[in-house]
């Protein structure tokens, strides 16, 4: 599970310390992709290491069995700092494209071709076309399977408040965050939300 930058910073500390005279490295190294990406070895890695970093091209090979995207962040903690940055924007375009899609299908629009519509359109996302949060519209989703397995709302609760945590330490301004991390926690408390994959965020949303 994610956790925060400093944790990582923490950990890394002590494993040098436990072994002074010839000091092991730690990297940080968060996945993304889900159960999905795991079973089909196309997880994305995001490693807390300089792209020169002679150890780089060792762990690269490693990852590259379970995923085929790999980026060097930077150094260590800054594979989390990534990876918290990711899953606040995850959970806000999912939010948005709840929303979106509940206005437009009040308005009368099939929500499919609502959908096909944003997938050409400036409001497109990776949400969008392959997770969309409406049930029946990307059918093979866990969106369209009673929203079971994939990432728990409570998950997305958890980083949204670590993402938050994180920027408040360092002086940057997340203006949606207030409202998205409300509405993730109210989610995680609803018993028709709780322990369901993140996108559930819709019928909290849209269905009360």
């Amino acid at each position: 599970s994610t956790i925060d930058p400093e944790t990582s910073l923490e950990v890394g500390r002590a494993v040098v310390a436990s072994h002074p005279t010839n000091p092991p490295r730690f990297f940080d190294a968060p996945v993304s992709g889900g159960t999905r990406g795991a079973e089909k070895g196309i997880l994305t890695f995001m490693v807390g290491i300089a792209e020169d970093d002679p150890q780089f091209p060792l762990l690269q090979q490693i990852f590259s069995y379970m995923g085929t995207s790999i980026h060097p962040i930077g150094g260590q903690s800054l594979g989390l700092a990534a990876k918290l940055s990711n899953n606040y924007l995850s959970g806000m375009i999912a939010l948005a494209t709840s929303e979106a899609m509940n206005l437009g299908m009040r308005l009368g629009i099939d929500p499919k071709v609502l959908s096909d519509c944003f997938k050409t359109s400036s409001g497109g996302s990776w949400v969008n076309s392959t997770v969309n949060p409406v049930p029946g519209v990307c059918p093979d989703a866990v969106t369209s399977k009673g929203y079971e397995g994939g990432f728990k709302v409570q998950l997305m609760k958890k980083d949204i408040s670590l993402a938050v945590q994180a920027a408040q330490g360092v002086g940057a301004r997340l203006v949606l965050a207030d409202a998205g991390l409300k509405a993730y926690a109210s989610a995680a408390e609803d018993p028709t939300c709780r322990d369901r994959d993140s996108r559930v965020i819709y019928r909290w949303q849209a269905l009360r």
